[in-house]
C-alpha cells in the first residue's frame, strides 16, 4: 500500500491517492478541484490504473473536481454515503456526479488487494464517512489534528460529530491519519492531545494523561 498527498491549493483540501502496490490499482480520494490531467500523467508513468473515487462527504470543496476525473476516466464509480448523494446546493452540489455507487457503515471497498473498511461519521455533514484501510485512516473533515470538522453547516451537528469522534476515539491500537485540511497525525496523538477528541472519550480538555 502506497499513499501519495496532493495539496489542492484553490480549496485547501488535502487529496490523496491510495495505491495497491501490487496490482497498480488506485483510489483517489476528495478530489476537490481539476487534477484530471495531473493525475492521467501520474497513472501513465507510474503504470497505476484509476479503480475509483473516493468521496468522505459531498461538500464542494472536496467534490469539485469529479466531473473532469469522469471525463478523463469514463466509467470510474464514485463512492458516497446516500445522506450526502443527490443534493443541488451550492454546499453539497452531488446531484450532478455520475455513476455514483452508495456506501453505508461498515461496507468493504476491493482496491487491488486492498480492503477499504468505511466508517458512518456523521457530524460536519450527515453523510461523513471516514476510511479505514490497514494501519491509516482517511478521516476528511470529521477529526483534524489539534481539531475537529464544523458543524455550524446546514445538516451538521455537534451532538453526532462528539459521538462520531468518540467512536475514531475508540479504534483499537493506533492509526496514521490523514484528514481533509492541515497537517498528518497519528490517532494515539489526537487522543493524548486533541481537546475535542479528549472531550467526546470523557476526558478532561486539555488535561494529559497521566500514564
Amino acid at each position: 500500500m502506497d499513499i501519495k498527498h496532493i495539496y489542492i491549493p484553490s480549496v485547501y483540501v488535502n487529496c490523496y491517492l491510495l495505491i495497491d502496490e501490487d496490482t497498480g490499482a488506485l483510489a483517489v480520494i476528495d478530489p476537490g478541484d481539476d487534477i484530471a490531467d495531473t493525475l492521467a500523467r501520474l497513472c501513465v508513468d507510474n503504470g497505476w490504473d484509476l479503480r475509483s473515487i473516493f468521496l468522505t462527504h459531498g461538500h464542494y470543496d472536496h467534490v469539485g473536481g469529479v466531473g473532469a476525473l469522469q471525463l478523463k476516466f469514463p466509467g470510474v464509480p464514485v463512492y458516497l454515503h446516500p445522506e450526502d448523494a443527490g443534493k443541488d446546493t451550492r454546499l453539497l452540489p452531488t446531484a450532478c456526479l455520475g455513476n455514483v455507487t452508495l456506501w453505508r457503515e461498515g461496507d468493504v471497498v476491493q482496491l487491488g488487494s486492498l480492503q477499504i473498511e468505511v466508517l458512518h461519521t456523521p457530524g460536519h455533514t450527515p453523510g461523513s464517512v471516514c476510511l479505514k484501510c490497514r494501519d491509516a485512516l482517511f478521516t476528511g473533515d470529521t477529526l483534524f489534528a489539534g481539531s475537529m470538522g464544523r458543524t455550524d453547516f446546514a445538516g451538521g451537528s455537534g451532538e453526532d460529530m462528539m459521538a462520531s469522534l468518540r467512536r475514531l476515539g475508540e479504534l483499537e491500537g493506533d492509526f496514521r491519519v490523514f484528514p481533509g485540511h492541515n497537517e498528518f497525525t497519528t490517532l494515539e496523538h489526537e487522543r493524548q492531545s486533541n481537546p475535542y477528541l479528549r472531550e467526546a472519550m470523557g476526558k478532561k480538555r486539555g488535561a494529559a494523561d497521566s500514564e
